[in-house]
């Protein structure tokens, strides 16, 4: 049994779907960050990083998306959520880690420019860049990363939910999706797969 600790909101929502998809035995346990749950000496003592996700195994616990999700793609083999070859292996987590290290920051400069800077000014500044740089990172996607139907090809994989799950901040950065049409059309084939349905579900309840 796992236990994924979440929030709403956050990219936590790709690991959760990952574990539906996988078929795993998990509890989800949702974190209200609005009052500070996880900065709580409770929670830091399960990730001293003070975010989501964190994946309790019985070998310990993981942090940081593209970890877990390789972690859950690899302990479940059956469900095929990464591909087998080496290289295209080595890619799937080449987009996760693009997802995680690039367009993820590009989006906390929205409401995290603290992390980065002490000047009111800053923030500001951060914040009226942030549809620019999602914006420029989306269409990289849409051009040359999303190979469709899904963001691998023909295979679903760990990377379609973290690309989902990415995609529903885009119109809250001030991005025009409708300039990212193979998005888009991923996002609806998101929405129509079960494991997607109960989870998002779950999320709301």
């Amino acid at each position: 049994m796992f236990k994924l600790y979440t929030a709403p909101g956050t990219c936590a929502l790709a690991s959760h779907i990952a574990l539906e998809e996988a078929g795993a035995s998990y509890a989800a346990e949702r974190l209200d960050f609005k009052n500070g749950q996880q900065t709580t000496p409770q929670y830091l003592a399960i990730n001293p990083k003070g975010r989501v996700p964190a994946l309790v195994t019985d070998r310990g616990t993981l942090t940081e998306t593209p970890a877990i999700l390789a972690y859950i793609a690899q302990s479940f083999p059956q469900a095929k959520l990464m591909p087998d070859d080496p290289f295209a292996f080595a890619q799937a987590q080449s987009f996760n880690s693009y997802l995680c290290a690039t367009v993820h920051v590009n989006h906390a400069h929205k409401g995290r420019g603290y992390r980065w800077a002490v000047e009111e000014s800053s923030f500001a500044d951060m914040k009226r860049k942030v549809p620019e740089t999602m914006a420029a990172a989306f269409a990289l996607i849409e051009r040359d990363m999303l190979k469709g139907p899904w963001v691998m090809g023909e295979q679903y994989t760990v990377c379609d939910p973290y690309l989902f799950t990415i995609v529903g901040w885009l119109e809250g950065d001030g991005v025009d999706v409708a300039a990212l049409p193979k998005v888009v059309a991923h996002r609806k084939r998101m929405s129509e797969r079960p494991a997607v349905q109960k989870v998002l579900a779950d999320v709301k309840a």
